[in-house]
């Protein structure tokens, strides 16, 4: 019934999906360019559509009354960044603990323009030994699709290299705040 209802109201909204989900219980799924606020609701519309049981993780504070409940519901599980924990180990033990987990993550850390994605990701997937797949909402095509999965190695720029071309052609509701798809510089 929510599949039907969240496909239905992604065709009034004038968007298709195109989905190449790997046979896995587990995986990370990045989800890119990430340059609205439209893109949350999106992107939790195409997981429902598709029945797909994502993950993600947001600010402790969303998890407040009086929405928290409604946030753990779809898929929120609250960070707290304040408290200096290793968050890649907490989440690599989370799919060691887990049958099944799909988490989701913007690399981009936020919806403005920035010089670098965030790396967390590729290391919570070697951590892990999980895929990583490749979903977008690209707003010039009104496509929300997911696929190219692919195993990280030890070179993460090469890694980065395969993810801006499978994002080359894909734009966000606002292409000018797409950030760039590289490993951060270390001497900035």
């Amino acid at each position: 019934m929510l599949s039907r209802l969240s496909h239905w109201i992604l065709k009034k909204l004038g968007w298709t999906l195109k989905v190449e989900l790997p046979d896995l219980d587990k995986y990370v799924a990045i989800a890119a360019p990430h340059t609205s606020n439209w893109d949350f609701p999106l992107g939790i519309l195409a997981a429902k559509a598709i029945k797909l049981e994502v993950h993600w993780l947001g600010k402790h504070s969303l998890f407040r009354r009086p929405y928290g409940w409604f946030f753990r519901a779809i898929g929120g599980i609250p960070v707290r960044r304040d408290q200096g924990m290793n968050y890649m180990q907490q989440l690599t033990d989370l799919f060691d603990r887990s049958e099944h987990l799909v988490l989701a993550l913007a690399p981009e850390g936020t919806r403005g323009k920035t010089d670098h994605w965030k790396t967390g990701f590729h290391y919570i997937a070697r951590a892990a030994k999980v895929p990583i797949l490749m979903a977008y909402l690209d707003y010039g095509n009104r496509v929300v699709g997911i696929g190219g999965q692919f195993y990280p190695g030890d070179d993460i720029h090469a890694d980065f290299r395969k993810i801006a071309e499978y994002y080359k052609d894909r734009r966000g509701k606002y292409p000018d705040k797409e950030s760039l798809i590289r490993v951060r510089d270390k001497n900035r």
